[in-house]
C-alpha cells in the first residue's frame, strides 16, 4: 500500500528504450503512520477524540489519554509533569490537560490522509511485480518485459510514464472537467431560474397592463352608458313637462266648465241660458283643440342606426395581443456595417436568431445597446427596422477604442462586446479618372452636378472644354457635352437644370444653359458680370444664382436671364459654393451665409479662420430632420467634409476629415444616395467618393 506520491525527477530515460521515462519517489503508508500519526508514548494513532494530538511547549506531540495519565501520576507536583520524550517540565494550564494546544501540523496531516485515495500501483497481470507503464504519445498500457511494436528496444520519442501517474492525471483532469461542468450547469441553473424570475416579473406586468387598460375601457363604457341613460332620461322629462302642461289646461278648462253649467236647470231667463251656451260652444272649440296629445310617448334607445357595435366588437376582438419571442441570444450576431472614423455615425447592425438558429423575420425584442469610447460613454440609439434586424448607431467625435455592448432580454448577444478602432481620417471608396482626354479621364476637374431624375452626373472637364456625363450608380461614361459656351478651358461652375446643364465662363462673362445634347438652350451675359465662377439653379423656377469674384456679389437671375436681385455686393470674399432653393440663397467663401429669398442675411456658419483656408463646394439635402448643408472645406491645407444644420442652431451635426490619401485641391462636391458625396479633385485630376454620414 502506497500513499502521497510525488513527481520527483522527470525525463529519466529508460534503459532498455529511447522513451522518456517518467520516475517517482514514493513513500510507505506504514512509515509514514508511524512517524508522523501515531502517539509516541501508546502507539495509537491520532484521531479527534481520545488521542487527540497536543502540543507541548517543549515542540513534542503526545495524544490527550497519554497526558491525562501521566499528569493523574505525578502526585508530587499537581501543577506540572514531565513530557515523557525529552522530560521537560511542563506546567498544566488552568484548564487543565485538555486546555493545551492542539497539534496543527499533525490534525493538518490527519485531514490530509482523511482526503487522499491510498493509490495501489497497479502491475503486468502476465509478469507480477513489474510495474505498467503508460505511453501517453500511443495511448497504450505495457511494462518493460512486454513491450513491443515501437516500446520495444527500437529508440522512438514517445513519452512514457508510470501508469499510476498517468492515472492520476486522468484523474485530475476528470476531477477538472468535472468541476468546470458542474460549475457551468451552476451558472446555466442559475441564468434560467434568473430568467423565470424575470417572466414572473413580465407575466405580472402584462397582467397590470391588461387590468389597467381595460380598467379604461370599463371606465369609457360606464362613461357612454351614464350618458345614454342621461339622455333618456332628459328626453322623458321633456316629454313628460309638457304633458303635464296640456294636463293642467284640460283641468282648468273642465273646471270652467262644470262652473258654467252650474244651476244652468233653475234658469229661467232665455237671454241668461243662449248667452251660457255661446260661451260654452267657445269653449268647445277649445277643448277639441285640447283633445289631441301636444307631445308623443315615443322613447327609444336605438343600437341600430350604424355600425359602431359591429366596429366595436371588431375592435374588442383586434384590441391588445400577447406577444413572446423565440429569439435566443446566444445565437444572435453583431456586425459592424460602415467605417469607424472621426464626426461618421458609425453603425452596428444586430441579427437575431431562434432557439433553432433559423433568422427572425420580426422585431419587438427589448434590444439594449452601450457604447464606450476609451471607456468614456459614446451615446448610441437602437432602431428595430421590424424585420428581425437592429441597428444600433452613435457618432464618436474623437479616435480611440470604441466598445459597444449589446443585450436581448437582458442577456449578452454572441459577439457582445464588439470592439472596432475609431481613426482620424476618412478613406475614399472610390477614386475615379485619371489625367487625360479619354473616356474615362479627366483635365482639372472644376465643378459637379447631378440630376436626380435622369440619374447622371456631370463632371465639368474645364481642361478639356467638355462636361463629362456618367451613371450615378456605376460611374459608367455616358457621353461628352461639347459647346461653344465650354470652349476656352475657361468653365468653373455648373449646374444641373431640367433640360440638361447650366455653365459659368469666366472669360467670356456668359452663363449657357445646354441640353444633354450640346444645343443652347439659352444664354445670358450682362454687362454688370466681372468674373463670374459659380451657378447654381433652382430647377422649378428656372432661376440660377451666380457667384461673381470679381464684383464679390451674386446675381440671382430670374427665368427670363435678367437679374433680379444683387447679395451683398462687394461685401464676399471668393466664393467656393453656391446654393439656391425657392426661398433660399446659400453662398460659402471663408463661411457659410445663408440669406432668404429676398437677399437679406440670416446666418453665418463655420466661419474660416483668416487666411487658414476656405470652401470648396456645397450642396444641399432635405431629410426628415430639416435641411442640411454639406461642405467641403479645407482649414491649413487639410480637407474635410462637414454637414451644418440650415435651421435651428446651425452646428456641425456631423464630420471627417480627407487626411489619408487626401485630395490636393476640392473644387466640387454633389451628394449620391446612401449618404455618399463626390468629390473633385481640381488638382489630382480625378474623382473621390467618400461618406459623409
Amino acid at each position: 500500500m502506497y500513499c502521497c506520491s510525488f513527481l520527483s525527477r522527470l525525463g529519466v530515460g529508460m534503459a532498455s528504450m529511447s522513451s522518456t521515462l517518467v520516475e517517482t519517489v514514493s513513500i510507505n503508508y506504514e512509515d509514514f503512520n508511524e512517524s508522523f500519526l501515531t502517539c509516541g508514548t501508546c502507539l495509537c494513532t491520532y484521531d479527534g477524540g481520545e488521542h487527540t494530538p497536543k502540543l507541548l511547549p517543549c515542540s513534542h506531540t503526545v495524544c490527550l489519554h497519554c497526558l491525562t495519565r501521566i499528569a493523574a501520576s505525578q502526585t508530587r507536583d499537581a501543577g506540572s509533569f514531565r513530557c515523557p520524550i525529552c522530560r521537560e517540565l511542563i506546567t498544566i494550564p488552568r484548564g487543565g490537560v485538555p486546555a493545551l494546544p492542539p497539534s496543527f501540523l499533525v490534525n493538518q496531516l490527519l485531514d490530509l490522509m482523511a482526503r487522499q485515495r491510498r493509490e495501489v500501483i497497479p502491475q503486468c497481470s502476465s509478469h507480477p511485480g513489474r510495474e505498467l507503464l503508460f505511453c501517453e504519445t500511443c495511448d497504450c498500457v505495457f511494462c518493460r518485459h512486454c513491450a513491443d511494436g515501437p516500446h520495444s528496444d527500437t529508440p522512438c520519442d514517445h513519452t512514457v510514464v508510470p501508469f499510476s501517474i498517468a492515472l492520476k492525471r486522468m484523474s485530475e483532469i476528470l476531477l477538472y472537467r468535472a468541476n468546470e461542468c458542474l460549475s457551468k450547469l451552476g451558472a446555466a441553473r442559475e441564468a434560467v431560474a434568473g430568467e423565470l424570475r424575470r417572466l414572473e416579473a413580465a407575466a405580472t406586468a402584462a397582467d397590470d397592463a391588461i387590468d389597467r387598460h381595460f380598467a379604461e375601457l370599463r371606465s369609457a363604457l360606464d362613461k357612454r352608458h351614464n350618458e345614454l341613460k342621461s339622455a333618456a332620461s332628459a328626453a322623458a322629462t321633456h316629454k313628460r313637462k309638457l304633458l303635464e302642461e296640456q294636463l293642467k289646461l284640460i283641468d282648468a278648462e273642465k273646471t270652467k266648465v262644470e262652473a258654467e253649467c252650474n244651476g244652468l236647470q233653475q234658469q229661467v231667463e232665455v237671454r241668461e241660458v243662449s248667452s251660457r251656451a255661446a260661451a260654452l260652444g267657445a269653449r268647445l272649440g277649445d277643448a277639441a283643440a285640447l283633445a289631441e296629445p301636444r307631445e308623443n310617448a315615443f322613447l327609444a334607445v336605438d343600437f341600430a342606426h350604424n355600425d359602431a357595435h359591429q366596429r366595436l366588437t371588431e375592435a374588442l376582438a383586434e384590441l391588445g395581443r400577447v406577444r413572446t419571442s423565440t429569439t435566443f441570444p446566444g445565437l444572435c450576431t453583431l456586425q459592424l456595417e460602415s467605417p469607424c472614423v472621426c464626426g461618421l455615425e458609425v453603425v452596428v447592425s444586430l441579427r437575431t436568431v431562434d432557439y433553432h438558429g433559423e433568422a427572425r423575420s420580426t422585431g419587438g425584442d427589448p434590444v439594449t445597446a452601450a457604447a464606450t469610447l476609451d471607456d468614456a460613454p459614446l451615446p448610441c440609439t437602437v432602431t428595430d427596422l421590424d424585420c428581425g434586424m437592429y441597428r444600433i448607431t452613435m457618432r464618436p467625435w474623437s479616435a480611440g477604442a470604441i466598445c459597444v455592448r449589446v443585450l436581448v432580454f437582458s442577456r449578452s448577444v454572441r459577439d457582445s462586446p464588439l470592439r472596432a478602432r475609431v481613426e482620424t481620417h476618412a478613406v475614399p471608396e472610390l477614386v475615379w479618372g485619371s489625367r487625360g482626354t479619354g473616356k474615362e479621364q479627366l483635365s482639372q476637374p472644376v465643378a459637379l452636378a447631378r440630376c436626380p431624375k435622369r440619374r447622371e452626373i456631370y463632371v465639368l472637364d474645364a481642361g478639356n472644354s467638355r462636361v463629362k456625363v456618367l451613371d450615378d450608380e456605376t460611374f459608367a461614361f455616358k457621353t461628352h457635352i461639347v459647346n461653344e459656351g465650354l470652349a476656352g478651358r475657361s468653365c468653373t461652375g455648373i449646374a444641373a437644370t431640367a433640360e440638361g446643364v447650366v455653365a459659368v465662363n469666366w472669360r467670356t462673362r456668359t452663363v449657357t444653359e445646354v441640353n444633354i445634347d450640346g444645343s443652347t438652350l439659352r444664354t445670358i451675359k450682362s454687362d454688370r458680370l466681372v468674373e463670374p465662377v459659380c451657378v447654381a439653379a433652382d430647377i422649378d423656377s428656372r432661376r440660377l444664382a451666380v457667384a461673381d469674384n470679381g464684383a464679390r456679389t451674386v446675381f440671382v437671375f430670374d427665368g427670363d436671364g435678367n437679374i433680379e436681385r444683387e447679395i451683398d455686393s462687394g461685401n464676399l470674399g471668393l466664393v467656393g459654393g453656391l446654393a439656391l432653393t425657392e426661398d433660399l440663397i446659400i453662398v460659402a467663401d471663408v463661411a457659410v451665409r445663408i440669406y432668404d429669398s429676398e437677399g437679406n442675411l440670416l446666418s453665418i456658419r463655420a466661419t474660416v479662420p483668416k487666411g487658414r483656408g476656405g470652401y470648396g463646394g456645397i450642396a444641399l439635402e432635405r431629410t426628415e430632420n430639416g435641411l442640411h448643408i454639406v461642405c467641403a472645406r479645407s482649414i491649413r491645407g487639410r480637407p474635410a467634409i462637414i454637414v451644418l444644420e440650415a435651421e435651428g442652431s446651425g452646428g456641425i451635426v456631423a464630420g471627417c476629415e480627407l487626411a489619408e490619401k487626401r485630395p490636393r485641391r476640392v473644387a466640387g462636391l454633389t451628394l449620391l444616395p446612401n449618404k455618399k458625396a463626390l468629390l473633385a479633385d481640381l488638382a489630382g485630376d480625378c474623382l473621390r467618393l467618400h461618406t459623409y454620414w
